[in-house]
């Protein structure tokens, strides 16, 4: 039976993506970024996959993230990158994750056990501190404190995708402070880079590379995965569920956005923006239909979309791709960034709960 909306993720193209991105890095190690429900694709499932393709770390956002993967039965060093309250620190401790550390008093509340990443932010402007010096006592805080273990120095780059310029003035920044960092605790990982970094400036890869957007084979810089050898590996599907005739003067959808100029067949997909498709695509977006490129016409509701199906012969039950191939064409999630005015991490990020994931070796 035909699902009214389905996320087809292929772990294989995971895998591949992860085994492509370590060897891009090496000798540096991967950190695959599953945060987000692994950016759309299921967590547990896509850091299962990463591994194999070797990644030897895992990173999210958030403790809650990291209780997941445990339960989940991942194994290996797992890192939390975002703030953690008390009361979240105690997840993360209990789902013996590495953790994130800027300032001295965040130190001073940490239980025995603990591993250490200190972040210098030397350009994002969120997380970490812009004080190299108090990092450095941080750094040495944790270092000479017993029970705990100063596991990483790291930062986070703004621009790596699209200002080479504001990425090279963070490097001159964060280089020599991690560098000292390193002489005086040579067990440490410096980390430093995303997907674009990764992929952009072998200078940034130190220990680790952090990448994410990359891993699910969509392109950091925002164009074509094709370019850097990334299999995207999630498909949006649906199908046409009903096909009408529309006269001149009929409409189709909410609004009256889209009144037929000229005869045409209307086929209407049981998908909407319950489900993802953002409402921004009314009137501006295409779809896959038995390997033609039709447009979306009329206004993205909750459950439902509208295409113009014309001469193409599509009928009710034929499978309809939103995101992904089918014959010889293609619709990227860059295609509906660009589209959307956003970036491929919300558009998959966007893909609803409510849309099964079903994952392919």
């Amino acid at each position: 039976m035909a699902l009214r909306a389905l996320a087809r993720i292929d772990l294989g193209a995971i895998e591949r993506n992860a085994r492509r991105l370590a060897a891009v890095a090496g000798p540096a190690a991967l950190c695959a970024v599953v945060k987000a429900d692994g950016y759309g694709h299921g967590m547990v499932p896509a850091a299962r996959a990463a591994q194999a393709g070797g990644a030897s770390w895992l990173a999210v956002a958030t403790a809650e993230e990291a209780r997941g993967l445990r339960e989940g039965g991942l194994e290996g060093p797992v890192l939390v990158m975002g703030a953690l309250s008390p009361e979240e620190l105690e997840v993360a401790v209990a789902a013996r994750a590495d953790v994130v550390a800027w300032r001295e008093a965040f130190v001073d509340g940490l239980p025995d056990g603990v591993m250490v990443h200190v972040k210098l932010d030397t350009g994002m402007g969120r997380l970490g501190t812009r004080d190299a010096d108090e990092a450095t006592r941080v750094a040495e805080a944790v270092a000479a404190r017993d029970g705990l273990r100063l596991a990483g120095a790291m930062t986070h780059f703004a621009t790596a995708d699209d200002d080479p310029g504001f990425l090279a003035e963070q490097l001159e920044l964060f280089t020599p402070w991690a560098r000292a960092i390193k002489a005086a605790h040579p067990e440490i990982l410096v980390h430093a880079a995303n997907s674009a970094a990764t992929l952009r400036e072998p200078a940034a890869h130190f220990d680790l590379v952090r990448c994410g957007i990359a891993v699910y084979g969509m392109d950091p810089f925002q164009d074509d995965p094709a370019a850097h050898d990334l299999e995207p590996a999630l498909s949006l599907v649906s199908y046409v569920a009903e096909v009408k005739d529309a006269e001149p003067g009929q409409s189709a959808g909410y609004g009256r956005r889209f009144v037929a100029g000229r005869p045409t067949r209307i086929g209407t997909l049981p998908i909407g923006y319950g489900d993802g498709v953002r409402r921004a695509l009314t009137n501006n977006a295409d779809v896959l239909v038995d390997g033609h490129r039709l447009p979306l016409i009329g206004t993205v509701s909750m459950d439902n979309i509208t295409v113009d199906v014309g001469d193409s012969g599509a009928e009710p039950g034929a499978e309809a791709i939103l995101i992904g191939t089918q014959g010889g064409e293609r619709i990227l999630a860059e295609e509906w960034a660009r589209r959307l005015g956003t970036i491929n991490y919300e558009v998959t990020c966007g893909i609803s709960a409510r849309v099964p994931r079903v994952y392919t070796p």
